[in-house]
């Protein structure tokens, strides 16, 4: 039972305890929200709050007329954060370096229109840099930026597109791609390493509700590993 003030973050650790103690088991119908509205002396709102996280969590199904059953089959979801390369790589010890190849704005291809959900050729930013690790290359980025929310006034001379977006902007929402690359001549020249080189490279989209903010392409250079949690 909770005590005190009752929050949707409180109940739903409450219910999340209820599911991991078999107290509401696999495929049981939890009460409903008035139900338990009335037994934690909350409103409704707040209930339905907590449900409707747990639901986005994969512990709950809730249906339409159909009442709020307990997963059968929790689903687990990873969070991923976006880092900062710079304090990726310090945080390993080493040295941080950055140069900006090149920045230019362009008409993007096709993919990054259809990755940005472009129905047009409007230009965009089109940067790649190079971050290094004790003078050694660390990651090509690879980077398209929507002009409307960092013109040419914003400088990436010194301070990384990757660094200036996790500090500026907020983004709704996005994707990743995680995938296994064989270096090109490009890449082996870029990333100081043999041609055929496997690479780990991570495509990544952010959104401002509807509004495109950036794709990019992060190639790392070979031996590196990415560590996270669930």
């Amino acid at each position: 039972m909770i005590e005190g003030s009752v929050t949707w973050q409180s109940l739903r650790a409450e219910a999340l305890r209820r599911i991991n103690a078999r107290e509401w088991p696999p495929g049981s119908q939890i009460p409903n929200e008035a139900d338990l509205a009335a037994e934690f002396g909350c409103a409704r709102a707040t209930v339905n709050r907590a449900l409707r996280d747990l639901a986005e969590s994969g512990y709950l199904e809730r249906r339409r007329k159909g009442g709020t059953r307990v997963a059968l089959t929790p689903v687990r979801k990873a969070t991923f954060e976006i880092p900062i390369i710079r304090q990726d790589v310090e945080g390993r010890g080493q040295d941080y370096g950055y140069r900006l190849l090149s920045d230019r704005l362009v008409p993007p291809p096709p993919p990054v229109c259809a990755a940005l959900k472009l129905t047009g050729a409007k230009p965009l930013r089109a940067l790649e840099a190079l971050h290094l690790a004790d003078g050694q290359p660390f990651c090509l980025e690879k980077r398209w930026i929507n002009p409307a929310f960092a013109g040419p006034e914003v400088q990436f001379d010194t301070l990384s597109a990757n660094e200036w977006l996790v500090r500026n902007l907020a983004f709704s929402g996005g994707g990743f791609s995680f995938y296994a690359t064989l270096a090109d001549a490009e890449l082996a020249g870029l990333l100081a390493c043999e041609r055929g080189a496997a690479l780990l490279a991570i495509d990544r989209t952010t959104f401002s509700d509807a509004q495109p903010i950036t794709a990019v392409t992060l190639t790392y250079a070979p031996g590196y590993r990415m560590v996270t949690e669930i």
